[in-house]
């Protein structure tokens, strides 16, 4: 076992503060990997809140992990030190079930996060808020040197969040996108629907975000506060990727569904949003959900992200102002991941 330094919360409502944890010696088949940067995600806002009621004090938040390898077990083949390396949303799952047998492990029902969860020792998960985590191999990803550790920590969480719906719904040219929200989720939405060929549209309710859209990839943009451009896009889109993680009205957004057309959520809302069956019946809509991809679907994001030259949007902040990103991040003031230097965690 070794101490490291991190940040943790530990209630509720009190700010991080810092924190110091254990990490675990490699075993056999682990990766020890020195974290060099780790994004913030509004996950992270989400656990350290207790919204979703799940939350294990203290919580050590953090799994955009991007980092390079230091050391490894005895029996690991695919890792090397010095390798660069990323760690997702998941730390292990069961290997057994029918989702882990179809390289789905984010929907296993004894999956392990990256913070939050009971290991299979007993012991509580932390995350990338920290300075090093050991990780079994199989939840190690590996990270295209092409690729900029800073700017692609995101593409760990938000970068597969938005890719696996893409993918899973078939996105590509000739797919009339639009995506909902021009956030941290939204602008990876954006890139990688263009990246991979689709006509894109950027649903905001602020105009100011009309230029950052069209630089992002998007080839088109439309205020939804504009009801006349709204209404003239009705059933104008094959794929929508509604990334708002807050309660908002939902029927408008279906009606801009073409026949067939899907509305996939993203975003995690803690209030009900209602849901007219009206708009789905009569154009044979689905509204739909999206969580994670499975380890072999974020390493092959990753890879795809290494071809098409796709990174994130991020501002770089140093370790002591967690507490003020959270703010701003609260109020949607950051465009668009913020990102931890662990290198100024003091040890």
């Amino acid at each position: 076992m070794s101490i490291v330094p991190g940040y943790a919360a530990f209630d509720s409502a009190s700010p991080l503060r810092p924190y110091s944890l254990q990490r675990r010696d490699p075993g056999p088949t682990d990766v020890a990997v020195e974290i060099k940067y780790c994004g913030i995600c509004h996950t992270d806002l989400h656990f350290v809140k207790n919204d979703l009621g799940m939350t294990k004090y203290p919580l050590v938040p953090g799994h955009e992990i991007a980092g390079i390898v230091e050391r490894v077990g005895s029996a690991v083949t695919r890792f090397q030190p010095g390798d660069h390396v990323g760690v997702g949303c998941l730390v292990n799952s069961c290997r057994q079930c029918a989702s882990c047998r179809k390289d789905e492990e984010q929907f296993c029902p004894n999956l392990i996060m990256t913070y939050s969860s009971v290991d299979r020792d007993g012991s509580v998960t932390h995350g990338g808020y920290s300075t090093k985590i050991t990780v079994d191999q199989d939840f190690v990803l590996r990270m295209p040197n092409v690729l900029p550790l800073e700017r692609a920590a995101p593409l760990l969480c938000a970068g597969i969040t938005t890719y696996s719906p893409l993918r899973t719904w078939g996105a590509g040219p000739g797919t009339r996108l639009a995506v909902i929200g021009l956030g941290g989720l939204g602008h990876m939405a954006v890139k990688l629907g263009s990246a991979m060929g689709a006509e894109v549209t950027v649903l905001s309710t602020s105009e100011g975000k009309r230029d950052d859209a069209l630089r992002l990839g998007a080839n088109h943009f439309l205020v939804t506060r504009n009801k006349e451009a709204i209404a003239s896009a009705a059933g104008g889109f094959d794929l929508i990727i509604n990334t708002v993680s807050a309660a908002h009205e939902l029927r408008e957004h279906i009606n801009l569904l073409a026949v067939d057309g899907t509305m996939v959520l993203l975003g995690i809302a803690i209030q009900p949003m209602p849901v007219s069956s009206i708009p789905l019946i009569f154009g044979r809509r689905r509204l739909a959900g999206s969580l994670i991809g499975g380890i072999a679907q974020t390493q092959e994001m990753l890879d795809f992200c290494a071809r098409k030259g796709v990174t994130a949007e991020v501002e770089v902040i140093a370790a002591g102002r967690i507490n003020e990103a959270y703010e701003r991040m609260g109020r949607s003031d950051v465009r668009y991941r913020f990102v931890i230097d662990v290198a100024t965690m003091k040890s």
